[in-house]
């Protein structure tokens, strides 16, 4: 009644559709018990009813789309299963999910970045729960099982139909293996695992309708593992060829790989042989019609099919004879086989066929014995031998049956010779696992024996993977103490009896295969007898239209089979006369003579003449049966891991989903028959912590963390009242499928409620204070008013009194205004009056006026004519004199002198361009010097003239000024061609100034692409050094298993000292035998990087030098490409020859050391138990003391004798490098130890001290020591990085990504099923408390320690530590993009603190400036995309201008992966998705288009050259415990 309820309105339904198999449907109206119909409203808004009598499956909430584990869902059933698969695929592009302990693999038909190095670094060593599904998660559970329980061995079973990609899935399985198995690079044997699976896909692989590169065989792979987990072997099992590839393709299909490579090869030089032609011309590669598969290139893959062979050990020529067979094959196909005789029922072969000359010839064999035995054939009658011939059709089914037994032969060969090549040769496998690549469920239009053996074998897994499931329930109820009842599931043994049981179909079928008469029209009659007549079969049955099929009701589907050929391929026969003309052959000899000691697996068989020798005991049928139960008694005696690839169309199209093809395929591979099983007991599985955080509010009463466990048990009777519905465990508590929806729906009810109640409140609060508001307001509204009507009284008084007033006033002002009127008309009459008496008065005084005013203007007149003749007078007068004035300022400016005085600045500047010009222009200067000197001693001779003349002196003759006019325009000409001259010369400076900018571009160009391609070859040099480390570690450990060896035989015992002998003077230490990397590899032809470091460092015209450099190298005819790249500057030593012997000089405060002491005091300085410890010590202090000793036995003379002692401390600083390969204290001791002794070294070279007075070079040529010692520096940094990489390897994601330092931050967001683990992948175990924070900065602290203590450079320092947070930010950042549990706000937030602490730590130290905080920005970005909004178009856009470290395809992933952890957040919608790709494509990427960071990224180091002080032996502070007393103060 509980699962009635939640068909409710608004509830989501899956009804069926016969195009999209299933559609979403909700419910319009709650259903109740009797109801006749179910209002459905489709997803396309149409309304339809629904009959109640089959309810429709209920939908799974929106929190659970998308969800990684299918039998993680609330419902589950075929629709959700579907569902599920369909988002994951075509919404978050993954291909991969787990259904329990399945994988379900759909094939994207197109190349994904997911299985680079990167990934597999990523899932190496990851619980399988933790990350997203992956095939390399179920080959890492593999091999994680493998290695915890000891010598159990595992499988990994992939199966599907053709074209879903199985053998993709198994080659990423055995390169994950042969990685994770492996070094750090892959040895032979890993490299021969790899090779195999070119070889097989050419011989075993060919093209079908459904699939460009289909396996035509069934295929088990034993990879072997020795005791540290290592792969030291391999060894393959095959099943079913389908040899009836060889002869017949049907449309559009190809025949194996290897004959197309043959012929697309055929004009090699070693091929031509062969005789070889195009396919379209050989029978056997023409039937389908097509020659070519778009996208491959056959020639290529035969060349590594070739590479392949190699690699496992086929020498050229047994390749050669491999081809011949196969071209054999190929011409044998095209031999001709004429009919004659009356009825044409005899059969011939032309004496002069081309083709059979070619076989026979290829062979080595008789062409005319084989021409007579392909077309008669011998029996055994009464005792006699009697030959008869075939007919024609005989003949060519003989000719086909031996060119499928050639090539069946030739397979098993192949198969034998890889697995000689891959069997362990180190020692006695410890455990394997088995990757089983085999064909899935098949059924055609037209099904035959090949599909009735491949459907009898799914049979056969079918009925292993559902004990195996069923048995993984079981176990999980055991371990938690369930009262539980035994589970039903679907038991296919009944099919499987029908199929090999007693008088089943197999034994019906080898029965008539023994038959004189047999047919296949018998055999199916003796099948209907037997299983439909007599005795009822219920997985058999007969077709109605045929009398010529049967029909088997298989676990995926019913299955119609037509006989014919069923007989001819059991029996598949070959003449004996045929195969004896082949075993004269000595070329195929070897492959027939493995039948005689052939298991009983072999396929084929041969019929002789005697019927004595029944040949049909092996049938193929008989084989595969024996052969599948060889393999089920592997797959059961190992733990079996699954793996169902889905072919999502049968288009090949990438991302393209058909639910129909697919629900056929769920049905057919068994993923729903374990989501049944699954269902059928408690599919949800909550631990009683989880089941309280997410309902804790169903439960009553006082609730406690602590007491989860009892407060589940008293809430869940109340909560499900059927007690069938659940069950208590240990530590979980168990729900059948759909109780975790209605838990869900009574959270969200009383989640409802609650909110009701809250809303309640709110809104009376919200009233509440509406209403004091309201109150408040009525009464200042009244208060306002009663003041506004006072106020309006008030004015009405005022406006009474106001009136009054103003009549008072207006009254006034009118009497007023009448009084001011007769006041002023008053006035007027008396102006009037009295002006009238005075202008009779004035009459008589004008007359007088009048005159006097024309009498004064006649004497001013008179005044003017005087004063204008006075003017004029003067006037002329002064223009008289200006004349005279004029001329002689007009003789002064024509004169030169005053000329030269008013331009005396610009003759200045004249002569400056002059000067310029005379050296620009010197031809032209000395042409027109001459006439400049004439016309320079014209002017002086002018200028003297004029200085006898007096200064007012007559005026200038015409001749004298045209000849002063002329020599004026002469300079002024002059002065513009010299302002011409100059001009250009200021334009050449110009461009000459261009042309240095150009110039310095240039320099800067090659300047940055010269130091990218130093450290890209620094790197690669480092690299190379770290591969010899490590193939040199295993050479001596070869060697000490050797010696042990020699011990045991009885040889004398070495003691362990003498490898730590110093070479003797007599074999001076060579360059050769201190390491092979110790010379460059690559030719020193311009300086090498650390050169042009230690000169801009140390020389104080650094700039200049480095530019010159440059501009050498720019201009110089060829630039080498492969630079040096030694890390210390002092290795350009050894590119000069070293000087002549000098004198020893006196130098004081060495040490001196005797010839018999130098070995005691290596032993206590190097490679002996140091007292006090070497830690105590001061830095440096053991190379001190070496170097003194070195120093001294150079200046006394015997250089011998002093490189022997140098190359002996070397060789001991080496070995105990070696010896500390765990301890980072001692690491970086002894990296102090070398660098400083390659500074002391390197300082008293002759070449550093060429520019010194006070230090005396050795004499001795320690050249190559120096550069070994730098080799040994970069060895020790390595050594010291990889003990801490190895301690923060297993720790960095669970202390950056896992630990909650914000206590209690994601306790309340628990994801609804998300924390449930996985059936069949126990959980890891860790023992002691969980890695933190804390545990990584322990590490990097001990580091810091170390290499502060021996007082390193800052800048190593800060390298190493840039380097480590490299490490710990892609180990991170993968993690991360891989696991969809840890793509949520509240875990973003946890990781952003976490990577906080790390930041102030590394900046509390001071390491900020080498890069370390700059290399976390990634991983700071990527919990930061998780933090923001991610909803409109503006967030979009903040997105993609934050996170610029992030690439596009990391930025879709993670907005792929976000997964809300409550009721309170959203998933990320697929159009916001599509909107930041839209953004992202936009903007300029310098990212790496890989998803996954490189975690084996390595940054070459660069020790920077400091001269270190003058040593000196009173300077050292040696104490006595170190026992070298014996050294004497020289």
């Amino acid at each position: 009644m509980a699962t009635l309820e939640l068909y409710s309105k608004g509830a989501n339904v899956w009804v069926p559709d016969p195009d999209a198999v299933w559609v979403s449907a909700q419910l319009l109206q709650d259903y109740r018990s009797g109801e006749k119909h179910l209002l459905l409203q489709l997803s396309n808004g149409n309304v339809r009813l629904g009959s109640p009598s089959d309810l429709p499956p209920l939908g799974n909430p929106d929190i659970l789309e998308g969800e990684n584990d299918l039998t993680a869902l609330s419902f589950l059933h075929e629709p959700a299963v579907l569902h599920n698969l369909r988002v994951r695929f075509l919404d978050y592009s993954s291909i991969y999910t787990y259904c329990g302990i399945v994988l379900v693999a759909i094939n994207p038909y197109d190349q994904l970045p997911i299985y680079g190095e990167e990934v597999i670094d990523a899932y190496s060593g990851q619980d399988m729960a933790d990350m997203e599904p992956h095939i390399f998660s179920v080959a890492e559970e593999a091999y994680r099982t493998m290695i915890r329980s000891g010598e159990k061995n595992q499988s990994i079973i992939i199966s599907g139909e053709s074209g879903s990609g199985k053998t993709v899935s198994a080659k990423f399985t055995m390169r994950y293996f042969a990685v994770v198995g492996g070094a750090a690079q892959q040895t032979s044997v890993e490299e021969r695992v790899l090779a195999s699976n070119p070889i097989m896909e050419s011989i075993g692989n060919a093209k079908t309708t459904r699939n460009d590169n289909s396996s035509r065989f069934g295929k088990y792979i034993e990879i072997g593992f020795g005791r540290k987990g290592d792969i030291i072997g391999a060894n393959m099992r095959t099943y079913l060829l389908e040899k009836s590839r060889v002869v017949f393709q049907a449309s559009t299909e190809r025949n194996y790989h290897i004959f197309y490579q043959l012929c697309a090869s055929r004009e090699l030089p070693e091929m031509r042989s062969l005789k070889l032609d195009a396919p379209e011309n050989f029978r056997y590669t023409n039937q389908g019609g097509e020659m070519q598969i778009p996208g491959t290139d056959d020639l290529s893959d035969l060349e590594r099919t070739r590479n392949a062979f190699t690699i496992l050990g086929v020498q050229p020529d047994q390749q050669m004879e491999l081809f011949r067979i196969l071209s054999a094959v190929l011409h044998l196909g095209n031999v001709n086989i004429q009919a004659s005789g009356r009825s044409s029922d005899r059969g011939y072969i032309d004496a002069e066929d081309r083709s059979l000359a070619v076989f026979s010839k290829l062979l080595g064999v008789e062409g005319s014995q084989m021409a007579h035995w392909l077309c008669h054939r011998r029996f055994a009658v009464g005792g006699e031998m009697l030959v008869k011939p075939m007919t024609g059709q005989q003949a060519v089914e003989a000719r086909d049956a031996l060119a499928k037994h050639i090539y069946g032969q030739l397979f098993a060969w192949t198969v034998q010779r890889l697995n000689s090549a891959l069997r362990a040769q180190q020692g006695r496998t410890k455990s394997f696992v088995g990757v089983l690549d085999i064909y899935g469920f098949e059924t055609f239009e037209r099904n035959s024996f090949e599909q009735f053996c491949i459907n009898y074998a799914n049979e056969k897994l079918q009925q292993q993977f559902n004990r195996h499931v069923f048995h993984l329930e079981q176990e999980e109820y055991v371990r938690e103490e369930l009262a539980w009842s035994r589970i039903e599931f679907s038991d296919n043994q009944q099919c499987i009896d029908l199929i090999e049981g007693q008088l089943g179909m197999f034994d019906l079928l080898d029965e008539e295969c023994r038959m004189p008469k047999g047919s296949d029209e018998s055999w199916v009659r003796k099948l209907y007898d037997q299983h439909l007549n007599s005795k009822p079969h219920p997985h058999f049955r007969k077709p109605r239209m045929s009398n010529s099929a049967f029909i088997v009701l298989h676990f995926a589907d019913t299955v119609q089979y037509e006989c014919d050929g069923f007989l001819d391929k059991n029996r598949d026969t070959v003449f004996e006369e045929l195969i004896n003309i082949l075993k004269a052959s000595q070329l195929v000899a070897e492959l027939f003579q493995q039948q005689r000691n052939a298991s009983p697996v072999a396929n084929g068989s041969i019929r002789s003449g005697k019927r004595a020798t029944r040949e049909h005991k092996l049938t193929v049928g008989f084989q595969f049966r024996q052969s599948l139960q060889m393999l089920m008694e592997t797959l059961n005696s190992t733990t079996p891991h699954y793996v169902r690839c889905i072919k999502p169309n049968d288009l090949k199209e990438p991302f393209l989903f058909d639910p129909k093809r697919t629900v056929q395929q769920l049905r057919a591979c068994g993923v729903l028959e374990t989501i049944r099983i699954s269902a059928a007991g408690y599919p949800s599985r909550w631990t009683y912590e989880e089941f309280f955080s997410r309902y804790r509010i169903l439960l009553r009463g006082p609730q406690s963390q602590d007491q989860a466990q009892a407060s589940c048990r008293q809430a869940l009777p109340q909560l499900i009242p059927d007690p069938d519905q659940y069950c208590f465990g240990k530590t979980k508590v168990f729900f059948r499928a759909g109780q975790v929806a209605l838990l869900e729906r009574l959270r969200a009810e009383r989640l409802r409620v609650a909110a009701v109640i809250i809303q309640s409140q709110v809104r009376g609060w919200l009233a509440r204070i509406r209403y004091t508001r309201i109150l408040w307001a009525t009464l200042t509204i009244q208060r306002y008013s009663r003041g506004a009507l006072a106020r309006r009284l008030a004015l009405i008084l005022r406006y009474t009194r106001a009136a009054l007033v103003i009549q008072k006033t207006y009254r006034m002002m009118v009497v007023r205004q009448l009084f001011f009127m007769i006041r002023h008309a008053t006035v007027t009459i008396q102006a009037f009056t009295r002006g009238m008496l005075e202008r009779r008065r004035y009459r008589l005084r004008a007359a007088v006026l009048l005159q006097a005013t024309v009498r004064g203007w006649l004497a001013r007149q008179a005044y003017r004519r005087v004063r204008a003749a006075v003017v004029f007078m003067q006037c002329c007068i002064r223009r008289k004199a200006a004349r005279r004035q004029l001329l002689k300022l007009k003789s002064e400016a024509r004169s030169v002198e005053r000329y030269r005085e008013l331009n005396k600045g610009m003759e200045v500047k004249l002569m400056q361009l002059q000067l310029k010009a005379d050296q620009e222009v010197g031809e032209k200067r000395e042409a027109s010097s001459t006439e400049l000197a004439a016309l320079r001693a014209t002017i002086q001779k002018l200028e003297s003239q004029l200085q006898e003349k007096p200064p007012p002196g007559p005026v200038i003759s015409e001749k004298e000024a045209e000849e002063r006019r002329r020599a004026e325009e002469k300079a002024a000409q002059e002065i513009l061609q010299l302002k011409e001259v100059g001009l250009q010369t200021i334009n050449t400076l110009s461009s000459f100034y261009l042309v240095g900018n150009c110039v310095h571009q240039a320099v800067s160009q090659v300047t940055s692409a010269l130091r990218a391609e130093v450290d890209e070859e620094r790197r690669k040099y480092q690299g190379l050094l770290r591969e010899f480390t490590r193939l040199e570690q295993r050479y001596d450990n070869l060697r000490e298993m050797s010696l042990l060896t020699e011990r045991t035989k009885g040889h004398r015992r070495t003691d362990s000292t003498q490898s730590l002998e110093p070479l003797s003077p007599s074999t001076p230490l060579s360059p050769q035998s201190l390491t092979p990397l110790s010379i460059s590899p690559f030719p020193s032809a311009v300086p090498s990087p650390e050169e042009v470091r230690r000169i801009s460092v140390t020389s104080p015209s650094a700039e200049k030098r480095v530019s010159m450099w440059i501009f050498n190298v720019l201009f110089s005819v060829s630039l080498p490409r492969r630079v040096s790249s030694s890390v210390f500057p002092s290795a350009l030593a050894t590119e000069t020859s070293s000087p002549a012997q000098s004198k020893p000089a006196a130098v004081t405060g060495l040490l001196e050391c005797r010839k018999r002491d130098e070995t005691k005091l290596i032993k206590n300085l190097v490679t002996g138990e140091i007292n006090p410890p070497a830690l105590s010590l001061a830095p440096g202090l053991p190379a001190s003391v070496l170097f003194l000793c070195v120093r001294q036995a150079d200046c006394s003379g015997d250089q011998a004798r002093a490189r022997s002692l140098c190359s002996a401390a070397v060789t001991a600083m080496k070995a105990a490098l070696k010896k500390h390969v765990s301890d980072i204290d001692m690491a970086a001791l002894w990296l102090k130890n070398i660098c400083l002794f390659h500074d002391l070294l390197t300082q008293h070279s002759p070449k550093q001290t060429l520019d010194s007075d006070t230090l005396v070079p050795l004499s001795a040529d320690m050249n190559d020591l120096i550069r070994t010692l730098s080799d040994l520096s970069i060895q020790a940094y390595q050594q010291l990085l990889s003990i801490t990489e190895t301690r923060l390897q297993n720790i960095i994601v669970p202390a950056l990504l896992e630990s909650e330092t914000i206590q209690g931050l994601s306790g309340s967001a628990v994801k609804l099923a998300v924390s449930r683990k996985r059936a069949g992948s126990d959980p890891r175990t860790v023992g002691g408390e969980a890695p933190t924070m804390a545990s990584v900065l322990r590490e990097l602290g001990a580091l810091h320690t170390a290499l502060t203590q021996q007082a390193l450079p800052k800048t190593l320092m800060e390298q190493a530590f840039h380097q480590l947070t490299y490490l710990i930010c892609a180990s991170a950042f993968n993690s991360l993009l891989l696991r969809k549990d840890m793509c949520s706000w509240s875990r973003g937030l946890q990781i952003r603190y976490n990577v906080s602490v790390l930041e102030e730590w590394l900046r509390g130290r001071g390491l900020q400036a080498g890069g370390a905080v700059a290399t976390l920005e990634p991983l700071i970005q990527a919990v930061q995309l998780l933090q923001v909004g991610k909803k409109t178009e503006a967030d979009a856009q903040g997105i993609v201008r934050t996170c610029s470290a992030l690439s596009s395809q990391q930025i879709v992933k993670i907005l792929t992966l976000y997964t809300p952890h409550s009721d309170l957040d959203e998933r990320v919608t697929l159009n916001f998705i599509r909107s930041v790709q839209g953004l992202l494509k936009g903007r300029s990427n310098s990212q790496p288009s890989q998803l996954l960071m490189d975690v084996r990224r390595v940054f070459p180091v660069i020790f920077l050259y400091s001269p270190p002080p003058v040593l000196s032996a009173e300077q050292l502070v040696i104490p006595d415990s170190l026992k070298i007393s014996f050294l004497r103060k020289a």
